[in-house]
């Protein structure tokens, strides 16, 4: 049908450490619901953290994907050879209205999210009270001006007053109401990098063409303020599918902050390809819990 979008997925893991078989489990799922459609599966290398994202990492990930047989469609996308387009998203919103400056520190939010009778954690970490969010104009000029230390926030509260009711569609969970207020006042750039996770997603699905998002329920949350994103930069509205993680056997989270079973230390202990694709394919019958090969 003439105008008919491609079937586009993508898999954007974050070079800040080895490869782990979380990650197999995350790209096979974008790459069978690609091809499960005559769809195409996008790479993108999330390396907007400077800090802890490498290039060593980036290339032993490559080299892991390749020994597993995992092939993406295309050049991949890499965040930091982006920041122009995540500044440009960024002046949209600021002339719609929706950014503030915040210059609080992480401790004075979790004192001001204590004394504000608010749980102190939402799904996406500290929920922001919203302190900075109501300083008069000449306050915030004046520390601006100053070069006072401050990130930028989404007026949440502001964003959905302006987009209205939105909808978005998890292909597991059905229609969901986007209510972005409920994650608070989400950070969406830095004095020292134009973007976080939250808008660099958003803008970088957009030109990959993606149309579906695998991820997991981790992410569910986030959702809502991506979908809120994308109505205020009048971007193409997304289909997701929140899948589960994998967990240890003692029902722990594998992330390589705690210590998950790296690709590269299963291919150094002697086992195959086909070793490690069947166990995270076990583990996807078993509930999500991953055990050796």
């Amino acid at each position: 049908m003439a105008g008919q979008r491609t079937f586009v997925t993508r898999f954007a893991p974050s070079p800040s450490g080895l490869l782990h078989v979380g990650h197999v489990y995350a790209a096979m799922e974008a790459l069978a619901l690609a091809h499960e459609n005559g769809g195409v599966c996008r790479l993108r290398w999330e390396n907007l953290d400077s800090a802890r994202c490498r290039a060593e990492y980036q290339l032993r990930a490559a080299e892991d994907l390749a020994w597993l047989g995992l092939h993406f469609d295309g050049a991949p996308l890499i965040q930091s050879g982006r920041m122009d387009a995540y500044a440009r998203a960024c002046a949209l919103l600021r002339d719609a209205g929706v950014l503030y400056p915040c210059f609080c520190t992480r401790r004075e939010i979790r004192e001001q999210a204590a004394e504000s009778g608010r749980a102190p954690h939402g799904a996406l970490g500290i929920v922001y009270p919203g302190t900075c969010r109501l300083m008069g104009e000449a306050e915030r000029e004046e520390r601006l001006a100053r070069g006072d230390a401050h990130c930028w926030r989404l007026d949440c509260r502001r964003a959905q007053d302006l987009v209205g009711i939105l909808e978005w569609e998890d292909l597991l969970r059905g229609m969901q109401r986007c209510v972005p207020s409920e994650t608070g006042d989400v950070i969406l750039a830095r004095r020292d990098c134009p973007a976080s996770y939250h808008l660099a997603v958003v803008v970088d699905d957009a030109e990959q063409g993606v149309t579906h998002v695998t991820r997991g329920m981790d992410l569910f949350e986030a959702t809502h303020v991506h979908r809120t994103l994308q109505a205020l930069l009048g971007l193409p509205v997304l289909v997701w599918r929140h899948h589960g993680l994998l967990l240890d056997e003692s029902g722990r989270r594998l992330a390589k902050r705690d210590g998950a079973r790296s690709i590269a230390s299963l291919r150094a202990a002697g086992y195959t390809v086909r070793e490690v694709i069947d166990s995270v394919l076990r583990a996807h019958a078993r509930g999500g819990v991953w055990s050796l090969p």
